[in-house]
């Protein structure tokens, strides 16, 4: 067993790798402790008063979360800033307030208790669901809670502003308004017990550029205040009170890894072009007008995939065919003339809007159930203002569009019709757009996939959404931790699915694109290549180490890497394959 220098033991701790980055300090204990409630009765006199105690803690403390908003959006920018929506949304929740109200009538017991008690059960009840992402947002309401709890009380709040040296943030969690208050020259690394690559204290790290692990249970219980700590961002690695050889050993590498990076920029200034001169189109995945920046930044032959349904989310409400069609045109002309392909609406599953009940209900199997094409097909009027948007929008620049969820012929059919209907609507009132607009299915559905033959001859191309095709493909949640290891990209079934596809597509003469995680994964990218696929789409920060990776090999090698994967019977000896043929390439270079 190794000691530092200090005679301290080396313990290394094993959490979930956050936000890239190495960094080495001393640790900032940093422990969050619920707000003691007192309970007692309220005489029936002063009842009106014990209300209008809660109106006005709930008045400032809504000032309170409007100024953090203010300040991280001067420190952090506008979208770390909207993370404190959720916080406001809380407050305003008219069912939070009129159930402890009516606790409050009912027991007669202070106002604290009543708020507490209410606000613990709806903090359990988010705790309890399966989405990690609907999970995290208990800490929205925990850290409301404990604001509107001290106001109520008259504590004054606590934050992490008591960092006043560079250290190293060790928490059991780290709430939103805590995160906000961290100061980022201070903060070398932010490491919690609990949480997830979705909790607010990542997306802040992520922002702050500081390296980030969670999950790293019960961490807290063992350092000590002033303890030196080294923070592996890359693998999720805790080295408390490092070796002299483990500081060396991380200099090495954080040495590397700098060099490394930027070896990739270099590369990803030259063409996608393999070592036996194919060149390969990677595309960018995008979500919001603002990230065609991102898109030039990275050298992409513009976006594979405009998932449009946040125009929606952000908005909180269906906008309007001239809100989307100024949006499409935006992202047209900004990355003219690269092509742009729009994913039309794919609401629902774990992207459910907020405020329309009636639109969609709540399901048992939301991701089996009512979303994306089913919903559209379903309500052709908010279906067709954004085919008439798009195709409006084609006029400025290479817009293509594709259709998510699409099951079956008949789907595809029946949004056909409905765009040829739209076409000619804009004919009549003689406002242009692009006739021959291309038009294409993504095939994330295994009956689309088994069909794909015949889906072809009514598409333009094909793009494999192999995220939601490799769940509904092996029947795992891919957003459920507790079957997460079930979820296998390299799973036999999956590369005979994506042969099949990438064959029947081009038997008809179209091109086949990948815009899931796969693509942009460099274990998995050449062997999508030898597979067949055409175009891959990805997170633009994700291009450089995936066309580093295609200038280091050569495509008659990724074929007969896809030609030895489809031999093998076993997930794990695929992704062996795979990970050697990735690893090799770029150790050779």
């Amino acid at each position: 067993m190794s000691t530092d220098k200090r005679g301290k033991t080396e313990t290394l701790v094993q959490g979930i790798a956050a936000s890239q980055g190495i960094a080495y300090g001393q640790a900032f204990l940093y422990l969050q402790s619920d707000v003691e409630v007192p309970a007692y009765q309220v005489e029936p006199e002063k009842r009106m008063q014990e209300i209008s105690r809660f109106d006005h803690a709930i008045l400032v403390t809504r000032q309170q979360i409007q100024k953090i908003m203010s300040e991280v959006d001067k420190n952090l920018g506008p979208e770390e800033a909207q993370i404190f929506d959720a916080h406001l949304l809380v407050l305003e929740d008219q069912a939070l307030i009129s159930e402890t109200i009516r606790e409050f009538e009912t027991s007669g017991r202070n106002i604290e208790t009543c708020f507490n008690k209410v606000s613990q059960r709806y903090i359990k009840a988010f705790s309890e669901i399966d989405d990690e992402y609907l999970r995290e947002r208990s800490g929205d309401i925990r850290d409301v809670a404990q604001r509107v709890l001290q106001n109520l009380l008259g504590h004054s709040s606590q934050n992490l502003s008591q960092l006043v040296e560079k250290r190293v943030v060790i928490a059991n969690d780290i709430s939103p308004s805590d995160a906000a208050g961290i100061d980022s020259s201070q903060a070398l690394a932010i490491v919690t017990d609990s949480g997830s690559k979705t909790s607010h204290a990542v997306i802040v790290a992520r922002s702050m550029k500081v390296p980030a692990v969670v999950a790293v249970r019960d961490l807290t219980k063992q350092v000590m205040p002033g303890d030196w700590v080294l923070v592996d961002g890359y693998e999720g690695l805790v080295i408390l009170n490092p070796t002299q050889q483990t500081l060396f050993r991380y200099g090495q590498i954080q040495i590397q890894k700098k060099g490394f990076e930027q070896r990739l920029m270099e590369a990803n200034r030259r063409p996608a072009t393999t070592l036996d001169g194919v060149t390969i189109t990677l595309r960018a995945n995008i979500e919001k007008v603002d990230e065609c920046a991102l898109v030039k930044e990275y050298l992409a032959d513009g976006v594979g995939l405009f998932r449009t349904e946040f125009l929606y989310l952000n908005a909180g409400h269906i906008p309007s065919e001239e809100d989307q069609f100024h949006a499409y045109k935006a992202v047209a002309e900004s990355l003219a003339p690269s092509p742009v392909v729009i994913r039309t609406l794919d609401l629902g599953g774990d992207k459910p809007m907020a405020g329309h009940p009636h639109l969609f209900p709540k399901e048992d199997n939301p991701f089996l159930g009512y979303r994306a094409i089913r919903f559209c097909l379903d309500h052709p009027e908010i279906f067709k203002d954004q085919l008439r948007a798009i195709l409006r929008a084609s006029a400025h620049g290479d817009i293509r569009m594709m259709y998510p969820m699409i099951s079956g012929r008949d789907e595809l059919t029946r949004a056909n019709v409905m765009l040829t209907e739209c076409k000619e609507e804009l004919k009549a009132k003689k406002i242009p757009f692009n006739a021959a607009v291309q038009v294409g299915a993504m095939i994330e559905i295994p009956s689309a996939a088994i069909t794909s033959d015949v889906l072809a001859k009514d598409c333009d191309f094909f793009s494999i959404g192999t995220n939601d095709l490799i769940q509904y493909l092996l029947a795992v949640d891919r957003v459920n931790n507790r079957i997460a290891h079930l979820y296998e990209p390299t799973h036999p079934a999956v590369i005979r699915m994506l042969k099949l596809v990438v064959d029947e597509a081009h038997k008809n003469k179209i091109k086949v694109s990948v815009c899931g995680e796969m693509a942009g994964d460099s274990v998995y990218a050449p062997l999508l290549l030898g597979l067949g696929v055409d175009e891959l789409s990805m997170t633009p920060p994700l291009i450089p180490a995936v066309k580093y990776l295609i200038r280091s090999m050569k495509l008659s090698d990724s074929q007969k890497l896809a030609e030895d994967a489809l031999k093998l019977t076993s997930a794990k000896e695929i992704f062996t394959l795979c990970n050697e043929f990735s690893r090799m390439r770029v150790k050779l270079n």
